[in-house]
């Protein structure tokens, strides 16, 4: 991809899509990952040890077997939590971490790929705008990670656990959880597909709305000298609302989430499947009781994915627009393999055109000069006449559009980039 500079090496980032872009920033802090993970799982693994101890306690007081069995299980459930609650700051503590680098990863690796664009990028893009990216949107890919992909796999294993301990007290209890966990997965993707393109387009208008506010008050002279406040106030007031109705929308979307209506099902069908095997003498009243707290743990990934799958989705529309901005090609390149002697001092404009953006009116027309070593010209003309786009050219600013600028008899295109530059002074 062409750069005019290229800030930093060390980035084997994938651009080729978001989810590439965000799992090869993944891979770069791997082991934080994993203890996540580890953490995740440990958690959903000691939370299902709740539920099957006080349903041995019940058994134990249903069966007369006094307040020793009791006790045992009480101390039981004290030491798996205090075991889950250290378990727990190690996962908590590395999703931070994981999601600080990655968050400071990507805004360094955009904000170098911003210096390597050429000034024909940055003249078509407002500061606003690549503001928003840089700040607000690297900062949700940041609560994408944390809490949004720490919540998004720590609620992914309290699916599997009731699918693991239920069989275990009766094969047939785990029909109901099943059936919650294929409908879950089928609610979820229809969600994610219509959550997704109304995500974006909460990140597009508000990058649309910095950029108003950037551009109003970098001209903010010309705003009051023309006593244009109240046009300015009524535009931004349209693109706040507009900001506004696209949030309304994703809430629209998130208010009619499925998986809480199937949690309320499942746990009426798994309890009235547990009450009749129990009344059948095929399971005890501990079972039940069990079986019931293990279908609750399902209410952790039902809410907290309410949450987490909407910061996702926000988090990969962000990458995408970071991913515009660093995918954005560039006319001009460092020429890192190009000439790089020391200036001799001549520079010669062969008819050279040139004009600020393609299709658009060109500021110069067939020009053609020489400026001999150790002389000193000077070039008068009338306020936009292209008297700075000429030294513009010299230093590859800007490429010329027909004809060509030497510099000690060299093609400035042909130059090292850097090398031509750092021997030229603008003031």
């Amino acid at each position: 991809m062409a750069s005019e500079f290229i800030a930093r090496r060390s980035f084997h980032t994938d651009h080729r899509s978001p989810i590439r872009f965000v799992l090869s920033h993944i891979r770069r802090h791997w082991i934080f990952g994993v203890t996540m993970v580890i953490g995740a799982f440990s958690n959903a693994a000691l939370a299902m040890v709740v539920p099957y101890y006080i349903g041995e306690a019940f058994n134990a007081i249903t069966q007369g077997a006094g307040l020793e069995a009791v006790g045992s299980a009480s101390l039981a459930i004290i030491a798996s939590q205090i075991i889950r609650g250290m378990l727990q700051l190690m996962r908590n503590f590395s999703a931070e971490v994981f999601a600080q680098r990655i968050e400071r990863d990507v805004r360094d690796e955009l904000y170098a790929s911003l210096l390597g664009k050429s000034m024909s990028f940055h003249d078509l893009q407002p500061v606003g705008e690549i503001m928003a990216r840089v700040t607000n949107d690297v900062r949700e890919m940041n609560f994408m990670m944390n809490p949004g992909m720490n919540l998004l796999v720590g609620s992914g294993m309290f699916l599997i656990t009731p699918l693991i301990a239920a069989p275990s007290m009766y094969p047939s209890l785990i029909i109901s959880p099943l059936i919650f966990f294929i409908c879950y997965l089928i609610v979820q993707q229809r969600y994610i597909r219509r959550l997704n393109p109304v995500a974006q387009d909460v990140r597009a208008s508000f990058g649309r709305m910095n950029a108003s506010v950037a551009e109003t008050i970098d001209g903010l002279q010309v705003v009051k000298g023309a006593a244009q406040e109240s046009h300015e106030r009524a535009r931004f007031a349209r693109q706040v609302d507009e900001v506004r109705d696209f949030n309304v929308k994703q809430g629209d979307i998130e208010a009619r989430y499925l998986p809480i209506l199937l949690l309320g099902l499942v746990t009426f069908f798994g309890f009235l499947h547990s009450v009749y095997l129990y009344d059948a003498g095929l399971i005890s009243i501990g079972t039940v009781i069990a079986y019931s707290g293990q279908l609750a743990l399902l209410g952790f990934p039902v809410f907290s994915s309410l949450f987490s799958y909407s910061q996702f989705a926000s988090g990969l529309a962000s990458a995408r627009r970071i991913l515009d901005i660093i995918n954005a090609e560039t006319p001009l390149d460092q020429n890192a393999q190009g000439y790089a002697a020391p200036i001799k001092g001549e520079i010669a404009f062969e008819h050279v055109s040139f004009g600020y953006s393609t299709g658009h009116m060109q500021v110069l027309h067939d020009v053609s000069f020489a400026v001999e070593a150790g002389t000193t010209v000077a070039i008068v003309g009338q306020t936009g006449s292209g008297k700075s786009s000429l030294t513009k050219l010299i230093n590859r600013t800007y490429d010329v559009d027909e004809g060509r600028v030497l510099v000690g008899g060299v093609d400035v295109r042909d130059w090292n980039l850097a090398k031509l530059r750092s021997q030229i002074s603008i003031i």
